[in-house]
């Protein structure tokens, strides 16, 4: 990870409203340069949009040649009650990053009516697929489904918001998925909100990645478990992240990257 890719994530990428914190964009960024520098191919895709924040942050770490499919409604109504202007946002932070949406990859539509069929046509297996879509049951155990079905064999699943309280059904959702497809898939990492999972035979390979990269060594990593696999838990104590939150606010993010070295 060099210069240029800290910069974007702790500056470039706070430019767009979103959810994904440098915690998981680091942990994003390791894992798909980890992929790209053992030529493990395949497309990314993302289910549950928003307005860009990660979709970006995968544009940027893929580069130009790399397939990021997009899966969205884009219905989010407007502040007034108009018309959601959802999409022209999501179009328009491409261009404050000075990145343009491949819009043959953008899917608008409801992520459970979608068929593998059509992801493998756009981008072939998926090396990479985010879930954030949805939160109740219905939508984690079609989306994981979707996912499962297009993944590359040395494909990651990565799930938001897994133990967020707001959330409960999403991790119903992530658990039923382990307990059913136990013997093919494991997690290997979790965050503050996100769990990652890939096949089982990649489980170590990726959990050393994640142990050994240095952009993560700023994170406490605590070993636990979790239905029947040994994960990597990355705690970002409280301090840091207030300390984070209050540069951002200052205008101060050009800094506040230091806090994660």
């Amino acid at each position: 990870m060099n210069v240029s890719d800290r910069k974007f994530i702790f500056h470039d990428l706070q430019k767009i409203e979103g959810y994904i914190d440098p915690p998981d964009a680091l942990v994003f960024t390791v894992l798909l340069q980890a992929q790209q520098k053992r030529s493990l191919s395949g497309g990314v895709a993302e289910i549950g949009v928003f307005y860009g924040r990660s979709y970006f942050l995968l544009r940027k770490v893929v580069g130009d040649e790399g397939k990021v499919l997009a899966v969205d409604l884009f219905d989010l109504e407007a502040a007034d009650g108009g018309a959601s202007r959802q999409y022209e946002n999501f179009l328009d932070n491409g261009k404050r990053l000075n990145m343009t949406v491949d819009e043959e990859l953008v899917i608008k539509g409801d992520s459970t009516q979608l068929d593998a069929d059509r992801v493998l046509e756009k981008i072939g297996r998926v090396r990479f697929f985010s879930i954030d879509g949805g939160h109740m049951l219905h939508h984690v155990l079609s989306d994981s489904k979707l996912a499962m079905d297009v993944l590359a064999d040395h494909g990651i699943i990565v799930f938001d918001d897994t133990f967020n309280p707001q959330w409960p059904e999403v991790t119903v959702g992530v658990a039923d998925f382990l307990r059913a497809k136990g013997d093919r898939f494991s997690a290997f990492c979790m965050t503050k909100y996100k769990t990652y999972v890939c096949r089982r035979e990649y489980h170590d390979i990726y959990e050393n990645i994640v142990n050994h990269a240095p952009e993560l060594a700023a994170f406490d990593h605590v070993e636990t478990e979790f239905l029947g696999a040994r994960v990597t838990r990355l705690h970002n104590p409280m301090r840091r992240r207030m300390m984070y939150e209050l540069m951002v606010r200052s205008g101060l993010t050009n800094f506040s990257e230091r806090i994660y070295r």
